[in-house]
């Protein structure tokens, strides 16, 4: 009989979407490392590694140096968890002969004996619950006991044998309170993951987890963003566009106004992004949410990510044009989201689109806007990447996405805040300009990448029954620097509607 090839079974953390970095959990009946400045959340994911464990009915020991058992209890009541029968808190203290002032001083020395004691009750602890699933928190008071980092390796070393026999999954914590470039548990341990806490210059803490090693495992590499949230722990994988494709028909979606569907050279590609660029107050938004209102209008559904406007007011706004996103977002036809960009990662945004897709069958998506993207994530470069790899995941899932950005200035040359430009399929252009003694709007399809479309420009309008747009400008020149020079006897100007 054959031998089985199966790859054994992994310990879940019981961290959402950090089973899905390690490619299923971690190794059984290895030591792994879980460091991390203080604050970076190393305990709540020891915690929910017990847990996870005691749903499963496996035997769990959290064996503490740092905190107290009474602490630590606290610290799960916060999250609403209770450590119950299988879980064994072991508050491993000195001995009180040891916090003795008349019996520190002696031939030997006193780290001697307390490393000693120190490893010989924890021993005893192991060998009285017998646990699959072992915590110690944390290595910097062994480190210390230590003292220098041959004994410490060597008895790093000595724990990881005795683990090996008891037949546990190991999960060591250490708070780099000592010297960062020490690696000795690095090399020992069958896989090392960090925790990171950035703190911008406003808003939430940013915090970040990588996956340094793993021996004899393939594991998603690179950083990945993640939330410390009431109930626990939530890790956000970085998004592999190529990971994800799904067929789907490929065929046009109008806007349901004729002069823009004829602009853009019959409508909008299924699957495809469309970048919507203008100066503020163009109707940049609106000009999105006529896509979203016209496939429900079809039987689908359409989902809104809103960055920078409070959605009482995008409501009233909205309705006063005859879109009631109000009574679409009620009967669940368009969900919609309002996102407070000082308090979410990248990570968690591109979280929040794939899960609102994927759960929701959506096929339109709109967000709005860029800028308040940016202000999620200032790096651009990253931001780009961030960008790229999300629209190119929602492309392949067959969802037309919309996206708007926000340019400096009102009339003339424009600068974009980030230019991705590159990135979108379609590239809609607004701008203003001046002619018979009024501003003016004008719009423009600047780039198509899926088939032809009008190289015109065409004057719109926004008015309380929406969006109108009229015939191309032929007879201006210079509409796009905002102030155009007419050519022609009888202009091709929208007029104002009979009263």
């Amino acid at each position: 009989m054959a031998a089985s090839t199966e790859p054994p079974r992994k310990a879940q953390t019981g961290v959402a979407g950090l089973d899905d970095i390690l490619a299923g959990g971690l190794a059984r009946d290895r030591v792994f490392l879980l460091e991390g400045s203080p604050g970076t959340g190393k305990t709540t994911v020891a915690l929910q590694f017990l847990l996870e464990g005691a749903a499963a009915g496996e035997t769990g020991l959290y064996i503490t140096l740092s905190e107290t058992e009474q602490e630590l209890r606290a610290a799960a009541a916060t999250h609403g968890w209770t450590l119950g029968d299988g879980i064994t808190v072991f508050e491993l203290v000195p001995p009180e002969s040891l916090l003795d002032a008349a019996h520190q001083q002696s031939l030997l020395y006193s780290s001697d004996l307390e490393l000693g004691e120190t490893t010989r009750h924890l021993f005893d602890a192991i060998e009285r619950v017998k646990p699959a699933r072992i915590v110690l928190d944390s290595l910097s008071e062994i480190r210390l006991l230590a003292q220098d980092s041959l004994r410490y390796r060597r008895q790093i070393l000595a724990l990881k044998h005795y683990f090996a026999r008891h037949g546990a999954t190991v999960l060591l914590l250490d708070d780099l309170t000592a010297d960062t470039m020490d690696k000795t548990v690095h090399s020992i341990a069958h896989g090392v993951i960090r925790l990171e806490m950035v703190t911008p210059a406003y808003g939430d803490e940013r915090r970040r987890l990588r996956v340094l090693k793993y021996r004899g495992q393939a594991y998603r590499g690179g950083y990945h963003d993640f939330a410390i949230r009431t109930g626990g722990i939530r890790a956000f994988p970085r998004l592999v566009a190529a990971e994800h494709r799904t067929g789907f028909t490929g065929e046009r979606v109008a806007s349901g106004i004729a002069e823009l569907d004829t602009l853009l050279g019959g409508g909008m590609e299924r699957g495809s992004s469309s970048l919507i660029l203008g100066p503020a107050g163009t109707g940049k938004s609106l000009f999105a949410l006529q896509f979203a209102v016209a496939a429900i209008g079809r039987g689908e559904r359409a989902a809104l990510f809103v960055f920078d406007e409070e959605l009482g007011l995008l409501f009233a706004r909205t309705k006063a044009m005859g879109i009631d996103l109000e009574a679409l977002r009620d009967r669940g036809s368009l969900l919609i989201e309002q996102v407070d960009a000082a308090e979410l990662s990248p990570g968690e945004f591109t979280h929040r689109v794939r899960g609102c897709v994927e759960q929701n069958h959506i096929r339109t998506v709109v967000i709005d806007s860029l800028n308040g993207y940016q202000a999620a994530m200032p790096e651009e470069q990253l931001l780009v990447l961030h960008l790229h790899e999300l629209l190119l995941f929602l492309n392949r899932q067959g969802v037309t996405t919309f996206l708007t950005i926000a340019q400096h200035g009102l009339i003339g040359d424009m600068q974009t805040p980030v230019d991705v430009t590159y990135l979108a399929d379609t590239v809609v252009l607004l701008r203003y300009f001046e002619a018979a003694g009024r501003v003016r709007r004008a719009i423009s399809v600047i780039k198509k990448r899926a088939g032809p479309h009008e190289d015109t420009i065409r004057e719109y309008r926004v008015t309380d029954r929406g969006i109108s747009v009229g015939p191309p400008l032929e007879e201006f020149q210079g509409v796009l620097r905002g102030v155009p020079v007419y050519r022609g006897e009888d202009g091709p100007l929208m007029r104002d509607d009979p009263a």
